[in-house]
Formats: structure tokens, C-alpha cells, sequence
């Protein structure tokens, strides 16, 4: 480790002296100088004034310049540069950033700043002019930061150079900390405090004020008085009244707030947005979407903001039949027109130290900063008002002795020790006396002393009785806020919901457009889809080896869903499937399945579509699509298959009539042949099923009996039966031969000893 000499001067010996240390030691040292520096004189805010030193020191810089709400604004240029030539030797970027953001009205819920030129916008907060062409003067607001600065009730600091002073706070009338919030990060800590409104602020001041004992869940009851943070932006919020409750609870956590919309006639208007999110970046946002054809629902967008409406997108929808909230929620759930602002209230507390707050210690604290403020400047004004009454007690004698005092004045050598000795007078006094006009000594002069000495006193005797009575001081504070709240206060901009819905992204099928497809599925596993219907799929073009094995027809806006060997299924939208005309994919490049497991079967539809899923050993079930959607690539079972069992091509009961009349056919690979009502089967969603056609165990086990095809049908459904190239058909009239209950063995098809598959007999 190496070492670190630290240089320090010896007034006794008049030498510098060097102490040599392990450079560990050094950089700890000077990071914790740091990090403090930037901890207490940077980042965080004083819990008194809400102010970090760089917004301090411009206020109070503007204030000296004259800068109040009633004068002529100056060039930005000029306070900036008094600010950063007299009390915070920093960069000029940085420090106009600072003022720029105190004078937007969208930034700051209650602007300190008044600025003229181009301050920035809603679309582009960083889109301000140079301070070279831009005036500003302060606000209004400010007024009460600023007041009582003269009054004795803050301490005084040296600026950087020890050439100036400058107050080490502001004495606040309002908590301006919580009203307009506050962001920093410093070195290992951060704040984030969101903006309130002044009113219900208020509110819980009066509350702690009567009850300093009011537990923390009394104080956060949200109801018309107190709906927590109010956004400059407006906008809505949606977090729940215990996640609110929690945060004022903790000091930490997130708040959810959206965008608010109205619709005239068939179009949507976005007319607030989430706090510090821009136009600009929604509008890019949603045309994205709709570049990449992932938002079908909407035609167009448009902003229609300007001076008067500042925010103002217009949407415009596919057709009246667009479900106006659904489209919402799927941009609230795609977009920032949604918002995460998280809340750590991180303040430096009235002991210097930074310190995590929940709302009941942040306001206890500033109402004790208020009442430190307010003692102090009753102290200061009680120091004057005695002051006065000292003097004018010494003037008075003036009047008893007036030829006495003149002489002395007209004959002394040193007339000011002679008045204090003669008329037993302090220093103060005397001076007094002694820089006193002629025109002064007059008898209406007198009168005048004698009535602002008795209205002095009368100030004084309050003054005494204010100081002693803690209940005075508190209502004191009470009737300045009540004084502040009507001066300043205004309403609520941010709505509170809690019944707002959860947002929710639109799903593929809800994305694409809805026309007719037909999904191929080849042996090896290879899928595409094909615009409308397919007469002969068999005679597409597939890979060297692979060969058709089944499709189905569908809307592109549908979940096309595949089983594989092991039972298993997934869901695919069939929009996003290949084109037909080329050979397709393979489904294992989108897909995990188990290893060495092949696929069986494609199914798609309406998502309450009924399926027919059965296996080689004999059962089966019927299952209902949305039941086997799935968006894990892995899938999820469906199908229980044992090891010596092939899945079967599922069939569509849906369509055969199902569940109205309707039958199922099975069949065998010894040329046997079942049918049966289909209401004889139950419905699942997973499982082995029930038995379909009775195979014995024994023969199945060897591979001499097994189910091989099996079909829904409806009433007047006829079946072809395959063996080999040639198929037999057997119409509904002759049903009868072979119809006979859920798990018989069946009647052999003459002249069949085999069977390869089923179909249905297309009409």
C-alpha cells in the first residue's frame, strides 16, 4: 500500500510540518469530505426551505437584484452570472438548468420564476434558449420564501471568497419542500419527492398543529382533503390508497400515474400527460407501433398542441367499433402515456444530517422549523421594540431638562459623558440625544414621542405574551398559512382513481388482422400458413424427406396450437407463422419441446373451440382451446402419454355439430371400427382421458392393437375409411353396423384386416 504525505502548518514553529499516512486512509478521508460536500451543499434540499444551494442562492441573488414579481425582469445572463460570481462558484450551464426548471410550469407545481423568451416546452423541457436571450424576475410565490429574511430569523454565512454573506436558509411561510418536490442525487443517496397541492397541504398542518400525537395513519386518510401528490402535468393517479398510504408511511416506494383521454365523437384526445413525460415521445412512440403494424386499430395521430392547449394528441381509431378503453389500456401498458415516479423522501433535517422522512416527520419538522422562524423573529422585533423605548426614554428627558441638556451641549468639551453622568443615560442613549435636529426639539415632537412610547409599550406586552405561550405561537402559524393558502392556493390537478383497471398490452391475436389461414404441418415438424383454404396440401413443395402430415383452417388472429409426441402443446399466432410459399420453419426454432419429441398435431380456432385429443393406447378426451394457449416455449402438458403410445391427429368437435348431436368414430389398426354418441366422452383439460375403443393390453403392448384414427362427426357426416390408396365410405345410414357404447372393441370393416386413418367424406 502506498503512502500519502498530508502537508499542515505549524503556527507555533512557524514550519510546515508533513504527516505521512497509508494512502487507504487518504482517499477514505477525502471521499467522505466529498461525498458529504455533496450531500449537504449540493444535492439534498433543507427540510425548512425545500431548497438545494444553487436555487437558494438564485432567488436570493435575484432578490438583491431587485428582481421581485411587481419589477422589470433582467437577462438571465446577469443574475446568473451574479449567482455564480458571488455564491456558488460552479458551472453556468448548470446553474442556468436550475433556473430554468424553477420557472417552468409544467416542471415546478408552483414556479418560483417568471421567466420571458423561450423557457422550454411540455414536447422538449430542454429545448431553452441561451440565457443571453431569455429575462426572468421571481414570482409571486416567492414572496413568502423571502419575506421575513430581514427579520432576524436566519444565520448568515460567508459566501465561497469570505467576501459577502448569505443566508444559510430561507425562511419558508409554506412548506415549499413537499409543494413543489424535489429531485437530487448525491454521492450513495438520492430524493425524489413528488409536488402537493398547497391546500391540502394545509390541511394536514392544521391537523398535526391541533394533534402533534396524530399517528401517521390518521394523517394519510385519503379523502376530499387530502388526495396525495399533485402533478403539475395533472394526469391521473391509479396506485392503490394502500400503496399511497405506504409510501407516506415509509418515506419510500413508486407511484403509478396515466395520461388522461376524452373521446369527441370517434376520436381520442390526450389531453394530460404523466409528469415530465413529452408529446414528442408519445407520439414516436405509438407511430412506431403502428409503423410495425403492431397497433391495427388505429389509422392516425396527430398533435394539435399549441400555446393554449399545450397538450392535445389525437388519435384516430380503425372504426367506431374500436373499444375506446381497451386500445387505452394497451397504451398505457405499451407507451410512457403510464408512468412509474418513484418517491424516497430524503431531506437534510433541522440537525444538518440527511434523513429518510415519512410524511408525518417531514411536517412535524418544518412546523418546528416554522416555529423556530417565528420565535425568532418575535425575539427580533421585541429586541427593537426595547430598543425604542430606550431611546425614547432618553429623549424624553430631553423634554424635562431641555436648558439643562442644551447647555451642557453648548458649554462641554466632552458633552456626551457629561448628559450620561448627569441624567444617568446609556451610551446609546446619549448618542441619540446628541444627533437630535433642532426642529426636533419641538413641543409637537413631544406629544409624538409620548404616543409612539405608549403604543410601543402596548406592542411590547404582546410581543412578551406571544413568546411565552407555546398555543399562541401555534395558532400564530396556523393563521399565516390560512393567510398563505388564499393568496397562493388553487385546485387539485391530478385526479385520484382507484378504480381504474389494471393496463394490459393487447395479445398477438388481438394485433393482427383477422382473414382466413390454413396451417400446414409436415412430418419433420415444419410449419407455414397459407392465405384462405388449400384444396390439396399434400401436393405443396416440402423438403427433401418430409412429406405432409395435417393442417387446419383458421384466422390469422388465432392461436394456432401444436401438440407434440409427448402430449405436450403450444400456442403460436398463425399470423406470425411463414408464408406458404416457401417450405416453412421448423417449429423447434421457436419452440423447446423435450428432447427427441416430435410433433403430432396442429389445432387453431375460436378459443372456445372443442378438440377431440386421444392417444394410441385407446383414450381420450375432448378439451377446449383456450385451454391449451400457452406462451412459455416449453408449453405445458395436456395429453398424458405412456412410453408405448403415439398421439393421435386431433380432430375438430367444434365443427362436427359438438356438443349437439354428435358421434364419435375410432378406429383400429386391425381393421375394427367404433362409434358412439359423442356425449359418452367428458370434457377436460388436461389427462389420460377416458376409454375410447377397448384394445387389449397385451396386444397393444406388442404392437398388434392400437387406435390409429378417430373422428368427430356429425349427424350427417359420412366416413372414409383408408387402407391403403383406396378408401370405403360408409355414409350415416350405415352407422348402425358399428355404433355401440364408449369403449367396445368395434365390428371389423369388410373388407379391411387393417386400417390406416379416417377422414370425413367431404360434402
Amino acid at each position: 500500500m502506498g503512502k500519502q504525505k498530508e502537508m499542515n502548518f505549524d503556527k507555533a514553529s512557524g514550519k510546515i510540518q508533513s504527516d505521512v499516512q497509508p494512502l487507504k486512509d487518504f482517499v477514505e478521508k477525502s471521499y467522505l469530505n466529498y461525498s458529504m460536500y455533496v450531500i449537504l451543499d449540493r444535492a439534498l434540499p433543507f427540510i425548512g426551505d425545500g431548497l438545494k444551494p444553487v436555487q437558494r442562492r438564485m432567488i436570493y441573488a435575484m432578490s438583491e437584484l431587485g428582481l421581485s414579481a411587481q419589477s422589470k425582469p433582467k437577462k438571465s445572463a446577469r443574475t446568473v452570472g451574479d449567482v455564480l460570481g458571488k455564491y456558488h462558484p460552479h458551472g453556468d450551464s448548470a446553474c442556468y438548468e436550475a433556473m430554468v426548471s424553477m420557472a417552468q410550469d409544467f416542471s415546478y407545481r408552483y414556479p418560483m420564476i417568471i421567466g420571458q423568451g423561450n423557457w422550454g416546452s411540455y414536447d422538449d423541457p430542454k429545448s431553452f434558449a441561451a440565457m443571453r436571450y431569455t429575462e426572468a424576475k421571481l414570482s409571486a410565490y416567492t414572496k413568502m420564501m423571502l419575506s421575513e429574511l430581514g427579520q432576524g430569523t436566519v444565520g448568515w454565512k460567508l459566501n465561497f471568497d469570505g467576501t459577502l454573506k448569505e443566508p444559510q436558509y430561507l425562511p419558508a411561510r409554506l412548506p415549499n419542500l413537499i409543494l413543489n418536490g424535489v429531485t437530487g442525487i448525491a454521492v450513495g443517496m438520492s430524493t425524489d419527492i413528488p409536488p402537493h397541492n398547497i391546500k391540502e397541504i394545509a390541511y394536514l398542518l392544521s391537523k398535526i398543529i391541533k394533534n402533534p400525537e396524530i399517528s401517521i395513519g390518521q394523517l394519510v386518510r385519503l379523502g376530499k382533503n387530502f388526495q396525495g401528490p399533485d402533478f403539475p402535468s395533472g394526469g391521473e393517479m391509479i396506485s392503490s390508497e394502500e400503496e399511497i398510504k405506504n409510501i407516506y408511511k415509509t418515506g419510500n416506494g413508486s407511484l403509478k400515474i396515466r395520461a388522461s383521454y376524452k373521446k369527441e365523437k370517434e376520436l381520442i384526445i390526450i389531453n394530460e400527460l404523466p409528469y415530465q413525460i413529452s408529446g414528442n415521445k408519445i407520439i414516436e412512440q405509438i407511430a412506431s407501433q403502428m409503423k410495425d403494424k403492431k397497433l391495427p386499430l388505429l389509422t392516425d395521430i396527430n398533435d394539435e398542441s399549441d400555446h393554449k392547449t399545450p397538450i392535445r394528441i389525437v388519435l384516430t381509431p380503425k372504426s367506431s367499433r374500436v373499444n375506446t378503453d381497451e386500445l387505452m389500456s394497451h397504451l398505457f401498458a405499451t407507451t410512457d402515456l403510464e408512468k412509474n415516479i418513484r418517491v424516497n423522501m430524503n431531506v437534510i433535517d433541522l440537525d444538518g444530517k440527511p434523513k429518510i422522512c415519512d410524511l408525518k416527520q417531514l411536517l412535524s419538522e418544518w412546523i418546528e422549523f416554522r416555529r423556530q422562524t417565528i420565535i425568532k423573529r418575535l425575539e427580533f422585533r421585541l429586541n427593537e421594540v426595547q430598543l425604542r423605548l430606550h431611546i425614547l426614554e432618553g429623549l424624553m428627558i430631553i423634554y424635562l431638562n431641555i436648558d439643562e441638556v442644551i447647555r451642557i451641549i453648548r458649554e462641554e468639551d466632552k458633552p456626551k459623558e457629561k448628559l450620561i453622568v448627569k441624567f444617568k443615560l446609556s451610551d446609546i442613549q446619549a448618542e441619540s440625544i446628541l444627533n437630535l435636529r433642532l426642529r426636533n426639539l419641538a413641543k409637537l415632537e413631544e406629544e409624538k414621542i409620548t404616543v409612539e412610547k405608549q403604543e410601543l409599550e402596548i406592542e411590547e406586552q404582546s410581543l412578551l405574551k406571544l413568546l411565552k405561550s407555546k398555543k399562541k405561537i401555534n395558532q400564530l402559524i396556523q393563521d399565516e398559512i390560512d393567510t398563505d393558502v388564499k393568496e397562493y392556493g388553487d385546485d387539485r390537478r391530478t385526479k385520484l382513481n382507484q378504480s381504474a383497471e389494471t393496463s394490459q398490452a393487447f395479445d398477438q391475436t388481438q394485433l393482427a388482422s383477422s382473414d382466413p389461414v390454413t396451417v400446414i404441418l409436415s412430418q419433420s415438424g415444419w410449419v407455414r400458413a397459407a392465405k384462405g383454404s388449400v384444396e390439396e396440401p399434400e401436393s405443396l413443395n416440402y423438403k427433401a424427406g418430409d412429406e405432409y402430415l395435417t393442417s387446419v383452417s383458421g384466422r390469422s388472429n388465432q392461436f394456432a396450437v401444436f401438440m407434440d409426441s409427448t402430449g405436450r402443446v403450444y400456442s403460436i399466432v398463425a399470423d406470425s407463422l411463414p408464408s406458404a410459399r416457401s417450405q416453412g420453419e421448423p417449429l423447434s426454432s421457436r419452440l423447446n419441446p423435450p428432447d427427441g419429441a416430435t410433433f403430432a398435431g396442429v389445432m387453431s380456432g375460436a378459443p372456445d373451440t372443442k378438440w377431440l385429443v386421444a392417444s394410441s393406447n385407446g383414450y381420450g378426451f375432448f378439451v377446449t382451446l383456450k385451454d391449451l394457449y400457452s406462451k412459455n416455449r416449453k408449453g405445458k402438458v395436456c395429453l398424458k402419454v405412456s412410453n408405448e403410445a403415439k398421439v393421435l391427429i386431433p380432430s375438430n368437435a367444434s365443427q362436427a355439430g359438438y356438443p349437439e348431436p354428435a358421434y364419435i368414430a375410432a378406429a383400429n389398426s386391425t381393421g375394427k371400427l367404433l362409434i358412439f354418441p359423442a356425449n359418452q366422452l367428458m370434457e377436460m383439460s388436461k389427462g389420460k382421458g377416458l376409454k375410447i375403443i377397448g384394445i387389449p393390453t397385451k396386444k397393444f403392448k406388442s404392437g398388434v392393437e392400437a387406435l390409429v384414427s378417430v373422428l368427430v362427426l356429425g349427424v350427417n357426416d359420412a366416413i372414409r375409411v383408408y387402407s391403403g390408396k383406396k378408401p370405403k365410405i360408409i355414409r350415416p345410414d350405415d352407422f348402425s353396423n358399428y355404433m355401440s357404447d364408449r369403449g367396445k372393441r368395434g365390428r371389423s370393416v369388410p373388407p379391411f384386416k387393417k386400417i390406416d386413418y379416417l377422414e370425413i367424406e367431404q360434402k
